[in-house]
């Protein structure tokens, strides 16, 4: 199977509500499996961005870092070679209208990636704020995470939708995060309104999931399953 159909997946979102939030890959190994794609750092330290291979961090105080020491560590992080399967068929949307437009793509039970650039109106992220050991679970991080607002900013949007049926490996329905053009603001996106928007959908055949063997604390780890997706959805405040 070609690699560029595939989505690569490192750790899970069950991990993170487990308090899983050491680093267990690093950005080098990382982008051996992928030049665009989502993610947090070592900790849940803020939110990350992968495009064109470049690695930003979007951080808990309102800045944005460029990513290039290679040894950085991410417990978690989705990333996939760009090669679009077509190209976006609106020039506007918003966080309440993107699903309804690509419905004639029917993504209900397969995963897809968007990335394009636009002019946004409004561009609400969050950002989580980095953990210290003994870590707190991704759902308690939750209840106290930053939050920015800009109004008028050009920049692109990343990330990817999953089906229902995956939610714990990762978070159903879409999972996007925000890059502004001047590589100053960016975060996981909760509400946007976009318009000159000109990108691509990728539908991917192959979802690649990569558990952190060597990590003791992981192999270690033991979930209570009962409210896991709804935690989830309450940790990531995305929209189906």
């Amino acid at each position: 199977m070609n690699i560029m159909s595939s989505l690569y997946q490192h750790g899970t979102l069950a991990m993170l509500m487990g308090k899983q939030l050491q680093g267990t890959i690093t950005v080098a190994e990382l982008l051996t499996h992928g030049d665009t794609g989502i993610g947090t750092l070592t900790g849940l330290d803020g939110e990350v961005i992968v495009l064109d291979g470049e690695v930003y961090q979007a951080t808990s105080d309102g800045k944005l870092n460029h990513i290039t020491d290679k040894d950085t560590k991410m417990p978690f992080v989705s990333v996939h070679f760009n090669q679009p399967t077509r190209r976006l068929p609106f020039s506007e949307t918003s966080t309440d209208t993107l699903s309804q437009q690509l419905k004639s793509e029917k993504l209900t039970n397969i995963f897809a990636a968007v990335k394009f650039h636009g002019d946004f109106s409004n561009m609400h992220v969050r950002v989580a704020q980095k953990q210290e050991t003994p870590y707190p679970s991704l759902l308690e991080v939750a209840t106290n995470q930053s939050e920015f607002q800009e109004k008028d900013i050009s920049g692109t949007i990343v990330g990817y939708f999953a089906p229902s049926v995956f939610s714990g490996p990762t978070a159903a329905g879409w999972h996007i995060h925000f890059l502004s053009d001047d590589k100053k603001f960016g975060g996981h996106i909760l509400d946007f309104e976009g318009q000159n928007i000109d990108g691509t959908l990728q539908i991917f055949d192959e979802f690649r999931q990569h558990f952190p063997l060597e990590d003791s604390d992981f192999r270690d780890m033991s979930l209570n399953l009962e409210g896991l997706s709804d935690d989830i959805a309450t940790s990531e405040g995305g929209k189906q």
